[in-house]
């Protein structure tokens, strides 16, 4: 389709046509962008395992076993030793009794709310919430109510004005019993564990507490806190002091912190069994290559073993906070790898990133609709790949750039 005559070319003169880099070389601390070699700031791999000799190998040997496709969907003949042993150890990690492979993270989110919600549903929303949770809620055709970024108070006053109108939980209107449960919750609660674009933490407890009390489930997708996070990595629920326990859900990213590629969703047994026969998108779509599953095998045992990864990274963040507060530069209140420098329009921060770039520091310029209006941004994220004197090369970059 089409878009509307002269709408690429209005995006373009406001500063946000979105153009793709090529690179050329694994990821890393530094990258090849054509002819220019950037140091990079840009990654989500925050372990710094994407390019891990460990997990390199044993995606080629992976690969030598079971080839480099799956060759169907899990529920035909694509679920492998490597799958389910991956599922396996991911819940054993997360502390949860069933994990379940989903091609990517936008999938899981998409399966496990038009899983579990209706027509019926109330469905939560931060918002600030990834595109992936606020698709999934509008693909239910749930009634959506986004709330106030990380407000609990707000929420509680909407959750007990939904418990009011239905104080108890209805059985699902015809058509709905395909969803493989016997009654649906009034309710679900969905949230970013850690915000992509801001880098802050949800009130993970907060949130805990109010869907315990009004008899909601409570999604949090995790993908830029599992690894990160926590004394072991296990993210943002273990930062929190939370056990995985219904009603909570987990929807973590292999493609981050793990540095390889896909999803899974932890949980409960029923909640699990009823993903298998009704999450269309785990149903109908082919199942991850094997090779992927026995990479990030490694890389689990790695993110386990070498806490090293986790200290370094919070040392990175801590040395540029400090350095960024001396120069008064802006930055969101983040403790988390992903730290936001707020510029405001979308031409100063492409422009600021645009002059990084020249001084070879790649740091990307996030832009609305990716972020509300008046709040652009450049996105600097950190990788245990990265050592000190890349961090004060930033920083001096970004004092040059001031100064232009």
């Amino acid at each position: 389709m089409k878009p509307p005559e002269g709408l690429l070319d209005q995006r373009r003169a406001a500063g946000l046509y979105r153009e793709r880099l090529v690179l050329s070389s694994p990821q890393g601390a530094e990258v090849r962008v054509g002819d220019e070699t950037l140091l990079s700031f840009c990654s989500n791999d925050y372990l710094g395992l994407a390019n891990h000799p460990r997990v390199v190998a044993a995606f080629k040997d992976g690969a030598e076993r079971y080839g480099v496709g799956a060759g169907a969907s899990h529920l035909v003949s694509g679920h492998g030793r490597a799958h389910h042993l991956l599922e396996e150890e991911l819940a054993e990690f997360v502390g949860a009794p069933r994990a379940l492979l989903f091609s990517t993270g936008y999938m899981a989110n998409l399966g496990v709310v038009t899983a579990l919600a209706g027509r019926d549903t109330a469905v939560f929303e931060d918002k600030l919430n990834h595109a992936s949770l606020i698709d999934a809620a509008r693909l239910a055709r749930a009634r959506v109510l986004r709330y106030p970024h990380a407000d609990a108070a707000w929420l509680a006053t909407k959750l007990a004005q939904a418990r009011k109108k239905s104080p108890h939980p209805r059985p699902l209107p015809a058509g709905e019993g395909d969803k493989g449960l016997s009654h649906q919750s009034a309710s679900l609660i969905t949230t970013d564990a850690v915000f992509s674009m801001d880098g802050d933490i949800a009130p993970l407890a907060a949130l805990m507490e109010l869907a315990r009390r009004y008899g909601a489930r409570l999604l949090a997708d995790d993908a830029h806190g599992l690894g990160v996070l926590g004394a072991t990595g296990r993210g943002s629920f273990e930062h929190a002091g939370i056990r995985l326990e219904p009603p909570a859900i987990l929807v973590g990213t292999l493609g981050k912190a793990f540095g390889t590629f896909g999803a899974f969703v932890a949980g409960a047994d029923d909640l699990i069994e009823s993903l298998i026969q009704f999450a269309r998108t785990y149903i109908y779509t082919t199942a991850l290559p094997p090779a992927v599953a026995e990479a990030t095998r490694a890389s689990l045992k790695i993110a386990r073993a070498e806490s090293w990864r986790r200290e370094r990274l919070r040392a990175l963040v801590a040395r540029f906070r400090r350095g960024a507060r001396e120069l008064g530069l802006e930055l969101g209140p983040s403790e988390t790898p992903i730290q936001p420098l707020i510029l405001g329009d979308a031409e100063t921060a492409l422009a600021a990133s645009r002059k990084l770039r020249a001084r070879g520091v790649l740091v990307p310029a996030i832009r609305p609709p990716t972020v509300p209006v008046g709040s652009a941004r450049l996105r600097v994220t950190f990788s245990a790949a990265h050592e000190e004197a890349h961090v004060d090369r930033l920083l001096a970059a970004l004092a040059e750039v001031r100064r232009t």
